[in-house]
């Protein structure tokens, strides 16, 4: 009897083997990375290290693959339903989720309109507005939909529970701030319909009046009807309250000013409040009676409730969970502005790939601001690295002991990269540390890791963070101090760092260094391209110092770096190669230009019987 083809899935999750030859000569002949073959009895490691080291300083990703593999990715026959089952890896649930929820829009806004425009109750109405009253009507119920969706992506708690379950595949709850972005600008589109439509019914009514007979008098009506009625009052006021939330919430307006974002969205309270008693004064009566009864106006709260009970349940349980016993037991002060705050906080219970809130009643009782976690869940503390850009990170950072205007402090009592302790609990160092209030963890992305059997981490400058969290967690299931003996697929990680300049992640070298060393069995695999353009010189000196060495001239680590943007194509092509049939999962934190790449590579390199790439990427 034959032996059996070797399965994909491995005797033990912590087989790290590739699934491919395991001879180094055949291995390092096909690798992408290296152009020419060569035996390798005739060159000692480093002069190999060393050639490979001069073609990156001349421009690493100039090739492209081979037709060959062109041809073999890109087939020329591949029938619709290959194709739609490759569109379902990435695209599919979320894709159907987002157009059933527009039709679903189309569908209350044409039935709407239909019933407004045949319904024998309105007849006066349609007479005295025409066609505007209809749309205002439709574009109202419209609105009404929305607001049954707006609260529950921004209910972290719900999203992290739910993400858990079977729903996930369907629904896709890691685009939660997208989908309250989505219903946000729906609502924005709907309030501008119904505002327009009323405004033309308002003139209709200021024209009609009898009262009014020059054309100033008609005007002075118009705007009477606007700002005296109750509709017309609380319409403008929802329409400024809308407006202030959508103008600080807009992408570049938050990330300046993050506190004014956080204030200015709390109006939806007023807004909601107005919403309710903007249906209450029953301005457009029905032909007959009974002309305003409770169940036809001021209806508005049937659409909310759901939504509002859970997000008052989630203020509740924070308000609980910030109670909870915290402080902060370790403050670190690396260079590149950035900070790191050692947590201890009872009845928490943490994933590798987790976000949590943070508050601190000393800079702001009421803002509460996400940061991903750096520790993994073995450890005995949960802590984050800050980067100091904003008001609310640079008073945090003043309040925990931190000063980046002094100029050579920093390397006062730290250590190899930099870092200094700057206070502890034990009031060693005789500063007391402010009050700190932790809410979370919650779900993301990256939670996911460990359902593939491949991972693609890729971090782009201090987006590296999430991933900080996931390699400590490999690297203490790979010392056997993990208490988590769940079985994983994992058996492969390819950590991708896009950076300017190594100098500006300090804190994140000794991890580095640390997993490198542990790593025996080539499990983790790292790549770090530096972006940033290099002078003549710092190149002839970089080849000149690399002569002979074991590591890396700028690194330290036995890992080569890059010098240029990745060449994607290569980097998933190698992958695909490296592990046929697998299922590979991407997960990225970074700026939303190299997320796009990274989700076309994703689809582009995914094959029915093949490699399956699945991309996630980090949403706060």
């Amino acid at each position: 009897m034959s032996s059996p083809t070797p399965s994909r899935r491995r005797a033990s999750g912590f087989d790290f083997s590739d699934g491919k030859s395991n001879n180094l000569y055949v291995n390092l002949q096909n690798h992408p990375d290296l152009a020419n073959k060569f035996n390798l009895t005739d060159q000692p490691s480093h002069l190999q290290r060393n050639k490979t080291e001069r073609r990156r300083l001349q421009g690493l990703q100039q090739s492209s693959p081979t037709a060959t593999s062109a041809a073999k990715w890109f087939p020329d026959s591949v029938t619709w339903q290959q194709k739609l089952s490759v569109w379902k890896i990435n695209e599919g649930g979320r894709q159907v989720f987002f157009g059933v929820w527009i039709l679903l829009h189309g569908l209350v806004f044409i039935f709407g309109a239909v019933n407004y425009q045949l319904k024998d109750n309105y007849n006066n109405a349609r007479q005295t507005f025409g066609i505007t009253f209809v749309i205002a009507r439709a574009a109202a119920l419209m609105l009404h939909l929305d607001v049954i969706f707006i609260l529950f992506p921004v209910c972290r708690n719900f999203i992290s529970l739910f993400r858990r379950t079977a729903l996930n595949s369907v629904i896709p709850f890691d685009k939660n701030i997208t989908f309250h972005k989505a219903t946000a600008w729906s609502i924005v589109i709907g309030t501008v319909i119904h505002v327009l439509a009323h405004m033309v019914n308002f003139a209709k009514l200021a024209i009609a009046d009898t009262s009014a007979t020059t054309g100033g008098q008609k005007v002075l009506a118009f705007l009477a009807i606007n700002f005296t009625t109750g509709p017309g009052a609380t319409g403008w006021a929802m329409t400024l309250f809308l407006f202030l939330i959508v103008f600080f919430a807009l992408e570049k307006k938050r990330r300046t000013h993050f506190e004014r974002f956080w204030y200015s969205h709390h109006l939806f309270i007023p807004f909601f409040i107005a919403w309710q008693l903007h249906g209450m004064f029953c301005m457009i009566k029905p032909d007959r009676p009974p002309y305003c009864s409770w169940q036809q106006i001021g209806v508005f709260w049937r659409y909310w409730i759901a939504g509002g009970v859970v997000w008052v349940g989630e203020r509740l349980l924070r308000e609980i969970r910030s109670r909870h016993v915290t402080y902060i037991s370790k403050v670190i002060q690396h260079p590149s502005n950035v900070v790191e705050l050692q947590i201890k906080k009872e009845k928490t219970t943490t994933r590798a790939g987790q976000y949590i809130f943070v508050c601190c009643p000393e800079v702001s009782y009421f803002q509460w601001h996400p940061f991903t976690l750096t520790s993994a869940p073995e450890d005995d503390y949960i802590s984050v690295h800050i980067r100091v850009v904003g008001d609310f990170t640079r008073t945090l950072a003043k309040a925990v002991g931190c000063d980046f205007d002094s100029k050579g402090k920093g390397d006062k009592g730290g250590d190899d990269t930099g870092a200094r302790v700057i206070g502890k609990s034990d009031n060693a160092l005789g500063r007391t540390m402010p009050r700190i209030m932790v809410d979370g963890p919650f779900g993301s992305a990256s939670e996911d890791f460990l359902n593939y059997e491949t991972v693609l981490l890729v971090g782009a400058g201090i987006g590296v963070t999430p991933f900080a969290s996931i390699l400590k967690s490999i690297w203490y299931r790979m010392n056997n101090y993990s208490s988590d003996s769940k079985p994983t697929r994992l058996s492969k990680v390819y950590f991708t760092w896009v950076i300017r300049d190594f100098g500006s992640a300090e804190w994140f070298h000794s991890l580095l260094h640390a997993i490198e060393e542990q790593d025996t069995q080539n499990r983790i695999e790292i790549n770090i391209y530096l972006t940033a353009k290099i002078k003549d010189d710092d190149v002839n000196n970089i080849i000149v110092q690399d002569v002979g060495a074991e590591k890396d001239a700028i690194t330290s680590l036995r890992a080569p770096t890059h010098f240029g943007r990745p060449n994607w194509d290569r980097v998933f092509t190698s992958v695909a190669d490296k592990h046929p049939e697998t299922d590979v999962g991407v997960f990225f934190c970074g700026p939303a230009v190299l997320s796009r790449q990274l989700h076309t590579m994703c689809n582009k390199y995914s094959m029915l019987n093949g490699t399956r790439f699945f991309y996630g990427k980090e949403n706060f």
